[in-house]
């Protein structure tokens, strides 16, 4: 007599794929609490949120988890230009508004070439000169700020995108420095 094979093996497959990628989860976690401790600037909840975005980074390692978060850096400076295309092309905005746009635009357009040579460096393990580089891509979005603050009573329409941006770099940052030491 045959017996039927037991139902069990289905059930331990799916519990050891939970435990996996629940374990891998946890990695997500616990980088963003050592990121948020390295840089008191750096809002936890929105790194969890941004590196959880990436289908890949509950399978990744630490190193490959920050270039995730470099690659999403540069994905939003990428739609930022759009964005502020966008925002060039809108009637409401006066000449004024309008320059700090473009410059704004210049900003993010650089700040982009700046992070994929950053990611270059960040990739071979050359974390000092991708830092660098991080630094000055997130100067970006205060530049852009401030552009807007020079003229009293100017508001820029920029400012939950340049803080997003920022926090990305500066996610980017505190990767290359813990990989780092």
């Amino acid at each position: 007599m045959k017996y039927p094979k037991p139902l069990i093996y289905p059930y331990l497959c799916l519990l050891s794929l939970f435990f996996y990628s629940s374990l891998s989860s946890d990695l997500v976690h616990q980088a963003c609490q050592k990121l948020a401790h390295s840089d008191p600037k750096l809002n936890y909840d929105f790194c969890v949120a941004s590196l959880e975005s990436d289908p890949k980074s509950p399978t990744v390692s630490l190193e490959e988890l920050g270039a995730i978060s470099v690659m999403l850096t540069i994905s939003n400076a990428t739609y930022l230009q759009s964005y502020i295309f966008n925002l060039l092309e809108d009637i409401r905005f006066d000449p004024y508004s309008k320059a700090c746009l473009k410059d704004c635009l210049e900003l993010y357009s650089d700040a982009i070439d700046t992070l994929r040579v950053a990611l270059d460096h960040f990739k071979t393990k050359h974390y000092s000169d991708a830092k660098q580089g991080f630094s000055s891509a997130m100067d970006a979005s205060d530049t852009c700020e401030e552009g807007f603050m020079e003229k009293k009573g100017e508001a820029s329409p920029l400012t939950k995108e340049d803080d997003s941006f920022f926090q990305l770099c500066a996610m980017d940052l505190a990767f290359g420095t813990i990989l780092e030491r």
